[in-house]
């Protein structure tokens, strides 16, 4: 009789709300409220939100004074319906950030939903109150199943819209069905190189393949001249390093801003464009085909299209190819974000010869897609499958060598010459590398757990430049010197910062100093030792171009934005901004002459600068 008594006495007393709802508070503050403040500080907010969703539970299972069958029944119900939640949720939702965007966005959600609904409930009996939680749970889940997201931007929040709106590639396939289609290449009878049986001492197509398809008679064969060199010719212009020299441009854009030459919707990718007469080529993803693109580049009109019928889709950065064409005597190569490699007449998008790269050096399609750039050294075709490189006979994709074994990555082959030696450096997952041009044998290797996803860049013949920043491994910019000595090659290094962390946002070096985005910001730092000079401007993940003969940065931002910044050490100054182009924007621009390219995953446009002295 008097424990019946006690039960019933215990069971009467008001649910303790309050250390709820000041956990609960605290935690939407560091979850969401620090990286709007400090952007950068975006995994702070996560780890702090964390902590306060351990504070909730602590406060739910030990001082809330619930029935112990609503604490722990609650806690059931949340666990269950987010898995079952999981399984209908968009599939951007359910992939989403390795998989784990639904878990980041329930944790502040049910956390909220759980005091809000004890609180809802203080006043009502057990059965009612039940039923309140039940709800609010099943409603909270419930909402998650009528959003999706586009993707995630650089700094990790989501692009989110309501499940049944239109993207904007099914917008574009909407559009598209109604528009002619231009000249289609038709490809020579082949087998299919896509099978992983393929012979890797074999070329897929014959290098003799006819063209079948014409250019329009407005751009004209004489539009690529095969053996002249290319205006643009692929990532990163010339060098690969981003660097525009004999282009003078004029600052003041209140006074004479950017002109608008012409703008289209493209398909997703990552790609940006090389260049050579009056085409540009390009790289996108259209419904189930990967294509590659040929645009006039005066008028932005369609020139020809070539197709695979494959598909990448992740849900961080969507659909379509990360890599960049290059031209080289005539002909375009191009990697596709499932391993395609392909060898096509620049005139008119016709076959030449085709592989599936990832097959021959068997690797695995990375998380976020192969994003490797060709890189055309001579008679080579050289790519990067994640870590590991490749070459391939220009003439005919019989394969040349295969590098060694390299853990994951997503940068490009760059060709450098180091103490008079010319050779092919990578960055990958272990590190950086340096092989021989002629065998794709290692050289030399400086092990350092970075990412592998931005471009080395070699100082004065002899030291290299390393630079990772997405947090999954090593972080900032390292210096190393590579030296050739009796006993073979030797690498020492001179210093690592984090004044410059670059993530997948090319950094240029310019008189001293390497400039480029830290986070959502540009930062400068000194060569000699790697101290930061200054870091300020917030533009998102975006990409810059450098223009030496003026001490100037051309960005793009994240947002679309061109803004021009000074290139100098002593401090930062913003000369000017205009907007371009809509939407989140990661690719890298080109400048051909005074003919500025840029796009992202939704539009590209073209923009004449106004020059200095016009």
């Amino acid at each position: 009789m008097t424990t019946e008594t006690i039960d019933s006495s215990t069971s009467q007393k008001p649910l303790r709300v309050w250390p709820g709802l000041i956990a609960v508070a605290l935690q939407w503050l560091t979850w969401y409220g620090v990286p709007i403040v400090a952007p950068e500080s975006f995994m702070v907010g996560i780890i702090g939100g964390l902590a306060g969703t351990l504070a909730i539970l602590v406060w739910w299972l030990f001082f809330s004074r619930a029935p112990w069958v609503e604490r722990l029944g609650a806690l059931a119900l949340i666990v269950v319906t987010v898995v079952v939640t999981k399984r209908v949720v968009h599939p951007s939702i359910a992939g989403g950030g390795m998989g784990m965007l639904l878990y980041i966005y329930a944790i502040p959600v049910l956390s909220l939903v759980l005091v809000v609904g004890a609180a809802a409930g203080l006043r009502l009996s057990g059965g009612p109150r039940r039923a309140v939680m039940v709800a609010a749970i099943l409603l909270a889940c419930a909402a998650f199943t009528l959003i999706r997201t586009d993707g995630m931007r650089g700094d990790g929040a989501s692009d989110l819209h309501w499940r049944w709106t239109p993207t904007a590639e099914q917008r574009l396939l909407a559009q598209a069905a109604n528009e002619p289609e231009p000249p289609a290449p038709t490809a020579a009878p082949a087998p299919d190189t896509r099978a992983p049986s393929v012979n890797p001492d074999q070329p897929a197509v014959p290098a003799s393949s006819p063209a079948a398809a014409k250019i329009p008679e407005k751009v004209g064969a004489d539009a690529v001249a095969a053996n002249s060199v290319a205006d643009w010719p692929g990532f990163r212009g010339r060098e690969r390093d981003s660097v525009i020299r004999g282009v003078r441009i004029d600052t003041d854009w209140s006074r004479s801003k950017p002109v608008e030459v012409w703008r289209r919707s493209v398909g997703p990718g990552w790609s940006s464009f090389a260049a050579h007469g009056r085409m540009i080529y390009t790289q996108e993803q259209r419904g189930d085909d990967e294509l590659v693109s040929s645009y006039d580049l005066t008028t932005g009109a369609p020139v020809w299209r070539h197709k695979d019928a494959v598909r990448f889709y992740e849900s961080n950065a969507g659909a379509g190819p990360r890599a960049t064409p290059v031209f080289s005597n005539g002909r375009v190569y191009t990697f596709g974000a499932t391993g395609l490699l392909n060898a096509l007449d620049a005139r008119n998008g016709s076959v030449v010869w085709s592989r599936n790269a990832a097959s021959d050096t068997n690797t695995k399609i990375p998380d976020w897609g192969f994003a490797s750039s060709p890189i055309v050294v001579g008679d080579k075709v050289i790519v990067a499958t994640a870590g590991t490189l490749a070459a391939y006979d220009t003439g005919s994709g019989r394969q040349r060598w295969q590098g060694p074994a390299g853990r994951g990555g997503y940068s490009s082959p760059h060709l450098a010459t180091i103490n008079g030696v010319a050779q092919i450096l990578l960055l990958n997952g272990d590190g950086a590398i340096g092989v021989d041009l002629s065998d794709g044998k290692l050289l030399w290797k400086d092990e350092w757990n970075g990412d592998g996803i931005v471009q080395p860049y070699v100082i004065a013949g002899a030291d290299v430049l390393i630079g990772s920043g997405s947090g999954l491994g090593a972080v900032g910019l390292r210096r190393v010197a590579v030296a050739r000595g009796p006993g073979g090659w030797a690498v020492e290094e001179r210093w690592t910062s984090n004044g410059l962390k670059p993530y997948f946002n090319d950094f240029v070096v310019h008189k001293g100093h390497a400039f480029g985005f830290d986070g959502r910001m540009l930062a400068c730092i000194d060569l000699k030792d790697g101290k930061r000079k200054w870091k300020n401007g917030r533009y998102g993940q975006g990409q810059i171009v450098l223009l030496p003969d003026q001490d100037l940065l051309l960005a793009l931002s994240e947002e679309g934005e061109l803004v021009l910044v000074g290139a100098t050490p002593d401090q930062f100054t913003e000369l000017a901004r205009f907007p371009a182009i809509e939407g989140k924007t990661w690719n890298h621009p080109a400048l051909v002459g005074d003919l500025l390219l840029v796009r992202n995953s939704e539009q590209m446009a073209a923009f004449r600068l106004p020059l200095a002295g016009r």
